[in-house]
């Protein structure tokens, strides 16, 4: 079911605020800036000194170190932005990005949101709700029963029957949220019952909604995933695809564009259902319908999430498109710039991000600290999206992605050989981060054939071994040394590699940046 579109008039964004922190607002800062819009920063108490706010145009405080205390706060994100004078949002990704509460607070006050409306994110956020109209719409989804009247389940016997109508192996999934959360797979009746309680539990706990449905697991699938992008005009185009499938307790860590097993054929039709899928909910902006792929070609509707995705710049590098700037143009009231032959005709060659994280390269989890020494990669179509500075503190109350390091090539094989390269100029010291584990990936047979899906990491125990992959050292001292001699370093500079830095540990103190002035304009 299409619903009615109603076209807005243009206006003209002068000062936005983003109501997010890390690598995202210093990206949406650099597009803005790009545009002479002028950029307003917002921070808790242990970002004061973060890259996002040295780099605004403006800054202000929100409150203590917690998300719920300050970046989640509503009324601290409009209180901001009645005193800078913002005149538009840009929620990001995560906090309040995929809040319709939010969006309909902001359309009150006369604030501009850089994101899709609020009844597109209602409609969308909910997974029961978004299978419903699917299904409305002749979209293919994972076969699955959404509860009585389709709001999901409240028990867990009345959800075995589902489940056992469905055929085992299923999964228990939160009808809130995503990256995981709330989700559990059951192989087997017996365990059903303890992986509905415990989905339930972590479903509250991250979304506030322990709303739970059930699905028929799909073995060994592809995770593709279709940008799609509309204007208030009617409007509605796709950018192709990115494959997502390489990922570590359902949370994504390498993708590329485009997907090494998918057609020109079925790209297009993948494309089409996205579109149409966006049109069913009235979207407007950047937008990710996401699928699941099989080995036979069959592909299933899981989500769409109504906000920019974190993996975003791998589309931007194959199609040569600024989709920050694309999303400030729709907010404006202006048609979309290209059309979906034009964006066709536009893309050229491979890309991929791998996300840098500050974890323990051997338990996965969370390695907060002081960042002591960093050098980035750099060099031909080596792009490195990142948060991080020598002497900032990479604190424990947030996600610990500190970079998305991207790199573009003509093939696929080059692309591969680029990631490597880059990888190896990588060092960081006084964290740990999960450089290693992107250099093992990068040299595994599966993935360097393309031949792989979302449980490949968890089934492969070889790539979850945290060891640098075979002649990973060898890369690392050629790169130390051929940076040692642009530099003009010592030539007594070591080599020595571990699991931590990844390479060599250079000489240089560590600082820290002063307070900044805040300014306005």
């Amino acid at each position: 079911m299409v619903r009615a579109m109603a076209i807005h008039k243009e206006v003209a964004i002068r000062r936005v605020l983003i109501a997010n922190r890390g690598e995202i607002a210093i990206r949406i800062i650099r597009t803005l800036r790009e545009l002479e819009i002028e950029s307003v920063a917002v921070f808790s108490d242990v970002d004061r000194c973060a890259a996002h706010v040295l780099l605004a145009d403006m800054a202000l405080p929100i409150g203590a170190a917690p998300a719920a205390e300050s970046y989640l706060v509503m009324d601290k994100i409009i209180a901001a932005c009645k005193e800078s004078g913002a005149d538009a949002v840009h929620p990001g990704y995560g906090f309040l990005s995929e809040n319709a509460v939010f969006a309909e607070r902001l359309e009150k006050e006369g604030i501009i949101l850089i994101g899709p409306p609020a009844n597109a994110m209602r409609l969308m956020g909910s997974k029961t709700e978004a299978r419903k109209v699917m299904l409305e719409s002749n979209i293919p989804v994972v076969p699955g029963e959404s509860g009585p009247g389709g709001n999901g389940f409240d028990d867990a016997v009345s959800a075995m029957v589902a489940a056992e109508s469905i055929g085992y192996p299923v999964l228990i999934k939160a009808a809130a949220g995503g990256g995981g959360k709330g989700m559990r797979m059951v192989e087997e009746k017996s365990a059903f019952e303890a992986a509905f309680a415990g989905a339930r539990r972590e479903a509250l706990n991250a979304f506030g909604d322990d709303t739970v449905f059930v699905e028929k697991a799909v073995i060994r699938p592809r995770h593709v995933e279709i940008q799609v992008f509309a204007d208030q005009h009617g409007n509605v185009v796709h950018l192709g695809e990115r494959d997502c499938s390489m990922q570590r307790r359902h949370q994504k860590v390498i993708e590329e564009s485009p997907c090494p097993d998918v057609s020109e054929e079925l790209r297009q039709k993948m494309g089409e259902v996205a579109v149409t899928a966006a049109k069913t909910c009235n979207y407007v902006g950047a937008g990710t319908v996401e699928f699941l792929l099989t080995a036979t070609g069959e592909f299933y509707f899981l989500e769409m999430n109504t906000r920019l995705q974190v993996e975003h710049p791998v589309t931007e590098m194959v199609y040569g498109v600024d989709l920050v700037a694309w999303q400030i143009l729709v907010a404006e009231g202006k048609p979309l710039p290209l059309s979906q032959e034009e964006i066709n005709q536009r893309r050229r060659g491979v890309a991929m991000e791998c996300r840098i994280y500050a974890e323990d390269p051997i338990r996965f989890l969370p390695s907060p600290g002081t960042i002591q020494t960093l050098r980035v990669p750099a060099g031909p179509y080596v792009r490195d999206d990142s948060c991080a500075y020598e002497g900032v503190e990479i604190s424990m109350y947030y996600d610990p992605l500190i970079s998305k390091l991207i790199t573009w090539g003509d093939t696929r094989e080059q692309v591969i050989a680029r990631m490597r390269r880059a990888l190896a100029e990588y060092r960081v010291v006084g964290i740990e981060t999960n450089i290693s584990f992107h250099q093992r990936v990068m040299t595994h047979p599966s993935f360097v054939a393309g031949e792989y899906d979302t449980g490949t990491i968890e089934r492969d125990e070889e790539l979850r071994t945290p060891r640098i992959a075979k002649g990973t050292e060898l890369e690392a001292g050629i790169a130390v040394a051929a940076l040692r001699d642009h530099m003009g370093g010592p030539k007594s500079m070591g080599a020595e590699v571990d699991g931590a830095t990844n390479g060599a540990t250079m000489s240089g103190s560590a600082w820290r940046s002063p307070l900044p002035t805040w300014r306005s304009r």
